[in-house]
């Protein structure tokens, strides 16, 4: 993708660059679009539609169950589409994970209510919840590796956090639409049948995205690697060569960021609506505000991390969190509207100074050939330790101890933890973060 003469071939390669860029973040707000939208219909609608016999806490726990399920699948599809990305190639995984992923959506919002065709309908939405699972698996690594291996030097962090921008960047898609078809009908409307429409605009959406997709030239870095002869056999068991103790630390590095957006992102609102009395559209709006500015501050945070490194800026994201988390539920339990705009706007600020690198830094783990991997193995165990659990945990420790605290010492234990895992990760593991090639592959150190 260079060109060695003066003056030719920069503007077809900057373009080709941005095309990708661009291309990942719009798949990877497909993608999570359809997620979070169960996450919000997890929280709000399934456990009336699926689970009507059950008080309103056992349903709730219920329908969070099936929103962790889909975290349970994750690694399976991480497995999956690593193995095949290190050995066909990234864009074809990335294009099959997008398709499983409308597919499954799709037949979520046809899925007849536990009324019409009784346990057959939690059984089919667990079915495509694993489908969901299985597609965001394999999109989540892939899409990071996509763009950042297209990077040109010095913009690693940069072009990285292209895919992580798709994360906020389908929570407020898909609270805009939940939203935007919640207020043009009657509640009843909606619980009824209304919260299928955004399910069934995936199939749209996706449409879209495939052809954005589809334009994109293969990874150079992989491309490297076929021309070298150098594609491994088993890309898994080579990843695993790094290490368990730098597995470990970087895994634990990354479980805060996870754990405390899902709790604020989608435990949030059932706990603001059925125990603080919040108005459910009031907290949508708050979340997707706090998305906004997630979305925005990606880009300033991955030049900041491009231009001095991601050690300090990564270890003092991670201590914010903790913070933050200590303070978050506390606001939130003042009942006041304006406190509670700015606990979730503090979400919004804090969490992508962590999130917007985690790509980058669990990329740089492992060497190019087996980075699909290794890196879908980290983020994917990451996901369900600390996201896919949140919710249904959160759950459990508020009915159990009929408060917020226990969710918050919970969290707060889990930022500890990872924040350790950060300081002990970037004392042992120096930071390469700057000014690397997309196609240098980091040298593979056991600590």
């Amino acid at each position: 993708m260079t060109d060695s003469t003066p003056g030719r071939g920069t503007a077809p390669v900057t373009a080709a660059r941005s095309r990708v860029a661009m291309a990942t973040l719009a798949g990877t707000t497909l993608e999570w679009y359809d997620f979070f939208l169960y996450g919000t219909a997890a929280a709000l609608i399934f456990n009336k539609q699926f689970f009507p016999s059950l008080s309103p806490t056992a349903g709730t726990l219920a329908a969070f169950s099936t929103f962790a399920v889909g975290f349970i699948a994750r690694p399976l599809g991480g497995l999956v589409f690593g193995h095949f990305g290190d050995r066909i190639g990234r864009k074809a995984t990335l294009v099959v994970s997008l398709v499983m992923m409308g597919i499954g959506s799709t037949l979520i919002g046809l899925i007849p209510n536990y009324d019409a065709i009784g346990v057959w309908a939690p059984i089919l939405l667990v079915a495509m919840r694993v489908v969901q699972g299985i597609g965001l698996g394999g999109e989540g690594a892939g899409a990071t590796l996509m763009s950042m291996e297209h990077a040109p030097a010095g913009k690693k962090n940069l072009y990285a956090g292209f895919p992580q921008m798709g994360t906020p960047a389908g929570l407020v898609l898909a609270n805009g639409i939940f939203l935007t078809t919640s207020s043009v009908m009657s509640d009843s409307a909606f619980a009824s049948w209304g919260w299928r429409i955004p399910f069934l605009l995936s199939f749209v959406l996706v449409a879209i995205g495939l052809v954005i997709r589809l334009r994109v030239t293969e990874s150079p870095s992989f491309t490297g690697i076929v021309e070298n002869n150098e594609v491994a056999k088993f890309p898994l068991r080579e990843a695993l060569k790094v290490g368990f103790p730098r597995l470990s630390l970087t895994l634990l590095a990354v479980l805060a960021n996870s754990a405390v957006a899902y709790a604020f992102m989608v435990f949030s609102l059932s706990y603001g609506t059925q125990h603080l009395g919040y108005d459910k559209q009031f907290l949508i709006l708050s979340v997707t505000a706090a998305a906004v500015l997630w979305f925005a501050s990606i880009p300033v945070w991955t030049r900041v991390a491009d231009k001095h490194g991601r050690r300090t800026m990564f270890i003092a994201g991670s201590a914010a969190i903790l913070v933050w988390c200590i303070v978050f539920f506390p606001l939130l339990n003042t009942e006041n509207s304006v406190v509670a705009v700015i606990a979730f706007l503090g979400m919004g600020l804090i969490v992508p100074v962590t999130h917007c690198v985690q790509g980058s830094i669990i990329a740089d783990t492992f060497p190019t050939k087996v980075r699909y991997s290794g890196s879908s193995l980290i983020l994917q165990s990451g996901a369900i330790l600390g996201g896919g659990l949140a919710p249904m945990i959160a759950t459990a420790l508020l009915d159990a101890t009929g408060s917020s605290t226990g969710v918050t010492w919970y969290l707060a234990i889990i930022c500890a933890v990872s924040l350790f895992g950060a300081i002990a990760l970037f004392r042992v593991v120096p930071d390469s973060s700057r000014g690397l090639q997309h196609d240098e592959a980091p040298s593979v150190v056991h600590v």
